[in-house]
C-alpha cells in the first residue's frame, strides 16, 4: 500500500522523537485523531508535549527549547491561530541567528482546513509569516515533499514554516511539474489549489486550451526557476497565481516577480476578502477546478 503525506508525517515525527533527541510540542495532541492520525501514539517521557491552551505562551516555550538545541517541532492546529502562537517565532526565534549569532532552528506545522468552521480557524495564513526575515516557508502537498523539506530542516538551523494541509493526508501521488512550448496560460498553485490546478488543467485540456503547470513547493526563499519564466515569457496570456489564502500576500507578491522577469501579465486567484462563517453558504473556500478553468477561459476571451 502507497504511503501517504499522513504516513510520512507519523513516521518523520515518531524517528524525530525517538531517534533524533527531538521534541513535539502542541495543544491536545493526544486528544482523538492524533492531529488527523499525523502523530505517532507517543507521550511526555517521549518528547511529546502537550502545551496549555494559552496560544501566545506555546510559542515562547517552543522557541526556549529550539535555543535549548532539541529542534522542536511545533503543531498547530488549525493555521487561523497563528496569530496568537507566531509572536516569538517570528520576533525571536526567526530573527536570533542575524542579531546574536545564535541559530534558533524549530519546525512549525501549520494545518489549514475549510469548511464551516468560522472566521478564525479556516484556510491557510502563510503570509503572517512571509513578509518576515529569517524564515523559511514549505507548502508540501506529496509524501516525497514532506520528507524533503523536514530533510532540510535537519540539515540547516533555520526556522521553517510548514504550510499543511488536512487535505493532502490521504494523498500517495506526486504531483509533477507540466510544461507545454506553447502555452495558452501557466497555473502556479499554492497548497490545496494545487489539486484542483490539476483537475482544472484537464478541463481546459479537453476545451483545447493548453495551460502549463508548475506547482509552488517552497514559497520562501522563491526563485523562479529558468523554465518556468520561459513558459511564462512564451505563453499567449501570461499565468495565474493560486493560493488557499488571501491573495494580498504572498500570491501578489509571486505574481508581481513573475510579471518583472517575464513581461507577461500574471493574475491571481486566493479567498475572497471577506470574513468566512460557520455555515456553508457564508463559508470563504478557495478556488476550485471549475473557478480556475472559468477564470482562464474569461482571459483567453478578454485579453487577446
Amino acid at each position: 500500500m502507497a504511503k501517504t503525506v499522513r504516513d510520512t508525517i507519523k513516521e518523520i515525527t515518531r524517528k524525530h522523537l525517538t531517534e533524533k533527541n527531538g521534541l513535539a510540542f502542541g495543544q491536545c495532541l493526544t486528544a482523538v485523531g492524533w492531529v488527523g492520525g499525523t502523530l505517532p501514539e507517543l507521550y511526555e517521557e517521549d518528547g511529546l508535549v502537550e502545551l496549555s491552551m494559552a496560544d501566545v505562551a506555546g510559542g515562547g516555550i517552543v522557541v526556549g527549547s529550539a535555543l535549548a538545541g532539541r529542534r522542536p517541532m511545533y503543531v498547530i492546529r488549525y493555521q487561523g491561530f497563528n496569530w496568537y502562537n507566531c509572536p516569538s517565532i517570528v520576533n525571536y526565534a526567526a530573527k536570533s541567528k542575524e542579531i546574536w549569532k545564535v541559530p534558533c532552528p524549530l519546525l512549525v506545522r501549520g494545518i489549514a482546513m475549510e469548511g464551516a468552521i468560522g472566521p478564525v480557524a479556516g484556510s491557510s495564513h502563510h503570509a503572517l509569516y512571509y513578509r518576515m526575515p529569517g524564515i523559511k516557508i514549505a507548502s508540501p502537498m506529496t509524501p516525497n515533499e514532506y520528507q524533503q523539506v523536514y530533510d532540510n530542516f535537519m540539515k540547516n538551523d533555520d526556522v521553517v514554516y510548514v504550510s499543511e494541509h488536512r487535505g493532502s493526508y490521504l494523498n500517495t501521488e506526486e504531483l509533477p511539474d507540466i510544461a507545454h512550448q506553447d502555452s495558452d496560460i501557466v497555473l502556479f498553485p499554492i497548497s490545496i489549489t494545487r489539486f484542483e490546478a490539476e483537475k482544472a488543467r484537464k478541463m481546459l485540456e479537453a476545451k483545447g486550451v493548453k495551460a502549463s503547470i508548475f506547482h509552488l513547493r517552497w514559497l520562501k526563499p522563491h526563485n523562479l526557476k529558468d523554465q518556468w519564466k520561459h513558459t511564462v515569457a512564451h505563453s499567449k496570456r501570461g499565468a495565474i497565481v493560486l493560493d488557499d489564502d488571501y491573495v494580498n500576500g504572498v500570491a501578489k507578491s509571486i505574481a508581481h516577480d513573475i510579471m518583472m522577469d517575464t513581461h507577461k501579465p500574471v493574475w491571481t486567484m486566493g479567498l475572497e476578502d471577506r470574513t468566512a462563517g460557520f455555515y456553508k453558504t457564508v463559508d470563504n473556500l478557495p478556488p476550485s477546478a471549475e473557478q480556475i478553468a472559468q477564470r482562464v477561459l474569461n482571459i483567453m476571451e478578454n485579453y487577446k
